[in-house]
């Protein structure tokens, strides 16, 4: 019973203050950006490098989970979270503020893959979907009042406060980590550490070309040396995991369709929601003229369905899971299509309710769905899988995004070149949910 108390107080709270950095940081970057005199692609990786970091270490930290032992890794990866995000709130200069955000980045990721890890190990059954909804619910909560907490402390305190809320969530679950279950991994020899950097270093690659290569160009001699790397990091990692006997990547969950299906729902739902909540905040404020905290307030119509939906999904995962999945992503995509009809008065409310719905009845228990489909001492690494698909593919989205609201807009972020950059960058998100969700439907029917 204590055990059962204890593991998910010790996990719950920092997890819940992963998808608050997120949000806090977009409603701060407009701030942020005029004090610190950051470029407009210099804004992009204080968002895009933490993203890059959660998404590139979260396999390799749940590989490292199974096989050095999950609380040493949760420690570890809380902590790091805890040192980027104090260093965040004293930056100076940009140069500090991504760094910082990138070792925030690198401790989410360790922590995400080992607390879920932690919960599938100390649950099963009933129980086990009842801790991953409550593990959707929290992250709804991050995700929800982000926004509007962040806007009212950069209105009161100002945009560094944004970094510390985290930072106290990180420390309070440091103090319960001592009563963590030990859990001693499977091996030190056995970690994959040449996959885990070359997958790292493909990814990195990726989403350096995507971010600057607007700006330099397609034939700048970086871009084109930083493409090279990118795929050879892609081959080199390929051939690497096809000779390892435990390979960062499980190949048994990859060629399980059911899993795959989940995963693609989640990655979709991330690619379609974390743009908006990066950029919608920028756009509130610098084109309709919203003040920071009214901004927040209004992105609770896109992010409260998060904190309320998860168990009536939950509820509806029990009767049909794909229904659930595929049926979330086609709502979310119709949303966002839906936003082309965005203006300086403000986006349209019925869009962002939409978005939020489906979201919010997935939030959390596609997590469970996917992660229950894996062995349980192989948790940790289906749960690093799982989380990298759906944090790739949104760090992409974030990116690609990005770049294309710059190109459009001129690199100025202002009026209504802002305007019209959105509703391209909506029109394209929304069709690749779709055919997501198509996707995701197929594999899924077969899968069962």
């Amino acid at each position: 019973m204590n055990r059962r108390f204890l593991v998910p107080a010790a996990v719950l709270p920092a997890l819940s203050s992963f998808p608050l950095t997120i949000t806090g940081a977009s409603v701060a970057l407009p701030d942020l950006t005029g004090d610190l005199g950051v470029s407009p692609t210099g804004a992009q990786w204080v968002v895009t490098g933490y993203n890059l970091c959660f998404a590139a270490f979260l396999a390799f930290g749940g590989s490292l989970a199974d096989r050095l032992g999950r609380r040493r890794l949760y420690v570890a990866g809380v902590a790091a979270f805890l040192v980027g995000s104090v260093l965040c709130a004293l930056a100076r200069d940009v140069g500090v503020l991504v760094a910082a955000r990138l070792l925030a980045g690198t401790g989410a990721a360790v922590a995400t893959a080992t607390g879920q890890s932690l919960l599938a190990a100390t649950f099963d059954g009933a129980a086990r979907t009842r801790v991953f909804g409550a593990l959707g619910t929290v992250l709804g909560a991050g995700l929800a009042f982000g926004p509007t907490i962040s806007g009212f402390l950069v209105d009161a305190v100002g945009w560094r406060a944004v970094f510390g809320v985290p930072a106290v969530l990180a420390a309070l679950s440091l103090l319960l980590c001592p009563a963590l279950p030990a859990g001693p991994g499977a091996g030190r020899g056995e970690v994959d550490w040449l996959g885990g950097v070359l997958f790292t270093l493909g990814l990195g690659a990726v989403i350096w070309v995507f971010v600057e290569a607007p700006a330099l160009g397609p034939a700048h001699p970086a871009v084109l040396a930083v493409g090279a790397v990118a795929v050879g990091g892609a081959v080199g990692f390929v051939r690497v995991e096809r000779r390892r006997s435990a390979p960062v990547f499980d190949l048994a969950l990859l060629r399980d369709r059911a899993f795959l299906g989940y995963s693609l729902v989640a990655a979709a739902l991330m690619g379609l929601l974390v743009p908006l909540l990066v950029y919608l905040p920028s756009y509130l404020i610098d084109v309709v003229g919203l003040e920071p905290a009214r901004a927040g307030l209004w992105m609770l119509v896109l992010t409260v369905p998060s904190v309320l939906l998860p168990g009536p999904g939950a509820a509806v995962a029990r009767r049909s899971p794909r229904l659930l999945a595929t049926g979330a992503v086609l709502v979310a995509s119709v949303g966002v299509v839906s936003l082309v009809a965005t203006g300086p008065a403000g986006p349209p409310w019925l869009s962002l309710l939409l978005v939020g719905t489906g979201v919010g009845l997935t939030t959390g228990v596609v997590d469970g769905l996917a992660v229950s489909s894996a062995p349980a001492d192989r948790a940790g690494t289906a749960a690093g899988l799982f989380n990298t698909a759906r944090l790739a593919t949104e760090t992409v989205a974030l990116a690609t995004a990005g770049s294309v609201l710059t190109a459009l807009s001129g690199g100025h972020l202002v009026g209504d070149g802002f305007t019209e950059a959105l509703r391209v960058v909506v029109l394209g998100l929304g069709c690749c949910g779709v055919v997501a969700a198509v996707g995701a439907n197929a594999l899924l029917r077969r899968g069962n």
